[in-house]
């Protein structure tokens, strides 16, 4: 980048050129480049041919099915909790959507631009289901697997120490690691979002029955992408993409049926598929992004429902998840 020094009368101001915008540079480029997880359940998995699959994947396949008219066009970067910010700083990936708790310090010092919930989460424990273990007062003294560069590990900490439990922190780098090693009998217990213990159960346990996930938790996470800061253009389509596909859902809009909704959908549904009102192209886009975005995956209950829910081997509730208007908090914002 180029410094450039502007030299007005007595004052001389400096500032730093900004770099070329995300949505050129994908769109030069053809192709996105998505930061994900190398190996979390239901969120982002490769199978043995390498093709990913889950939640955070399938956001990934609507954006480019918005951005470039062709959800194949995503090139995947897995990336770990120690690496995942550097590589969106850097520039190696153009947004991430590795199932990433939001706080105030990531929001604050990264650099970086915090986008909509896409899965609202909490800590767990994963114990074995014959160890007598009910509540978590009766992991003291237990030893226990958690990831490296994880809020997993602070939260841990924190809560320890505030009710008295001294359990011991066995910390790695690397989730699949770490799953081998509980799993293996080294750990009494294995932390991590809920979620993602329900996907170690189902891909990792050599006996899933054995195992189970413990009702309480010990923290709000709050799941999300991350874009970078000083490229509003770009972090508002990774903000709006989510609406839309809540937004979707609330209107009955599917991938079977967004075409038909298209042509004859009642307006608020023709707005969001861009066949009424001028909205894509606020965003740089073609007004019927949205139509593609959903036509590549479905809606936001679609997705859920495909990777997570109770069409997965997951068979996670819905929950905070849900809709507002059956008991979750997710809420799109209006598309006109």
């Amino acid at each position: 980048m180029k410094r450039i020094v502007i030299a007005t009368g007595l004052l001389a101001i400096s500032f730093t050129a900004a770099p070329a915008a995300t949505l050129d540079t994908v769109k030069q480029r053809g192709a996105l480049v998505c930061g994900v997880s190398a190996g979390f359940a239901g969120f982002s998995t490769p199978d043995s041919q390498g093709n990913y699959k889950g939640l955070d994947v399938d956001y990934c396949r609507a954006l480019a099915a918005g951005v470039l008219g062709d959800p194949s066009k995503v090139r995947y970067v897995a990336l770990t909790a120690q690496n995942r910010f550097t590589a969106l700083q850097s520039g190696e990936i153009d947004v991430l959507y590795r199932n990433s708790t939001q706080t105030y310090l990531r929001g604050a010092t990264l650099g970086l631009r915090q986008g909509p919930i896409n899965f609202y989460d909490g800590q767990g424990f994963l114990v074995k289901r014959d160890s007598g273990v009910k509540e978590l007062k009766d992991l003291k003294g237990a030893t226990v697997c958690v990831a490296q560069g994880t809020t997993h590990e602070v939260t841990l900490g924190d809560y320890g120490r505030s009710n008295g439990i001294d359990w011991k922190p066995l910390v790695f780098d690397r989730t699949d690691t770490m799953y081998q090693t509980f799993f293996g009998g080294r750990c009494d217990v294995m932390t991590q979002d809920a979620s993602a213990l329900a996907g170690a159960v189902t891909t990792a346990a050599p006996n899933p029955a054995d195992y189970v996930v413990l009702p309480q938790t010990i923290s709000k996470e709050p799941l999300g992408p991350f874009t970078r800061n000083g490229d509003e253009a770009w972090s508002d389509i990774i903000t709006w993409l989510h609406y839309g596909l809540v937004e979707a859902e609330e209107l009955g809009v599917t991938s079977a049926n967004a075409d038909e909704m298209a042509r004859s959908g009642a307006p608020a549904t023709q707005r969001l598929l861009g066949t009424a009102g001028d909205l894509g192209s606020r965003l740089g886009l073609d007004n019927k992004w949205m139509l593609q975005a959903i036509k590549a995956g479905g809606n936001y209950a679609e997705i859920f429902e495909r990777n997570v829910g109770k069409a997965s081997p997951m068979k996670l509730d819905r929950g905070l998840n849900a809709t507002w208007n059956k008991g979750g908090l997710m809420y799109a914002l209006p598309f006109k």
